[in-house]
């Protein structure tokens, strides 16, 4: 892990260096979750992968201000450019899937390919249930993983209905929880955000992953994803809103075999 300074915020980031005969894979990750989250996904790939935190998440120091979703793609374009990476594919789950469309959008010539797990188009997304939406207002689970597991199933759906200890796994890895202010800071960023003006928009490959049991983000939301953008395919798995973390040797094949075309 390490740090830099971008656009006046101190980031947190990550580059674990792979196979340089694939282009790099930037991870996005969901709302409140450090880059450790996603060590699974990680740890099946080959390619080189850049992970990092955004201001108030994991080790990124609060901002005293928000930032907006263009803002934070635009930070994260001037880290890439500050690691002296040129060309990139993204992955954004959840709220990092707003963060990657943006990301794909605002800075096209960066991107070369796009995956998008578990997220919609923002806040003109069809909602998941209002109770489970309630349950994310607080970032309690990512600084109490029994907390994360004791909600995993009704939080998250699909294999966490039945294995709430990854879930406790996961989140447990952490190295630190942000702070309550920068998850409010992030709630704020996606509830001003939205991608239906732009998704018409976007040129790049684009993957669509989406579970069948996802109590946040429901399963249409992945389908109008993949209707609206040109060069988009849909890919629906049997599973829940994290499924990407808990059982990623089932699915990072589908989507390395995506990246590799």
């Amino acid at each position: 892990m390490d740090h830099l300074t971008v656009a006046g915020r101190r980031i947190r980031y990550d580059v674990q260096l792979g196979d340089r005969r694939r282009a790099p894979l930037v991870l996005c990750c969901g709302i409140g979750a450090g880059l450790e989250v996603l060590q699974p996904v990680v740890d099946e790939l080959e390619q080189t992968v850049i992970r990092f935190d955004v201001p108030g998440v994991g080790g990124s120091p609060t901002a005293l201000i928000p930032d907006g979703i263009p803002r934070l793609a635009w930070i994260v374009d001037r880290l890439l450019t500050e690691l002296g990476f040129r060309e990139v594919d993204v992955l954004g789950l959840s709220w990092g899937g707003a963060l990657a469309q943006q990301l794909a959008f605002q800075h096209r010539r960066r991107v070369r390919r796009l995956v998008l797990v578990s997220t919609g188009t923002g806040v003109l997304m069809v909602p998941g249930r209002p109770s489970t939406l309630f349950t994310m207002v607080t970032p309690r689970r990512f600084a109490d993983p029994e907390y994360a597991a004791g909600v995993a199933a009704y939080l998250y759906g699909g294999s966490a209905r039945q294995r709430s200890d990854r879930i406790r796994a996961v989140f447990g890895r952490q190295e630190r929880a942000g702070s309550r202010r920068g998850y409010l800071y992030q709630l704020a960023a996606g509830a001003c955000w939205t991608s239906l003006p732009f998704l018409r928009l976007l040129r790049q490959p684009t993957l669509v992953l989406t579970g069948d049991d996802d109590p946040i983000v429901p399963v249409v939301n992945g389908r109008i994803l993949a209707r609206l953008i040109p060069d988009a395919e849909l890919h629906v798995y049997r599973g829940g809103h994290v499924e990407l973390v808990t059982e990623a040797p089932s699915l990072v094949p589908v989507i390395t075999d995506f990246l590799s075309r």
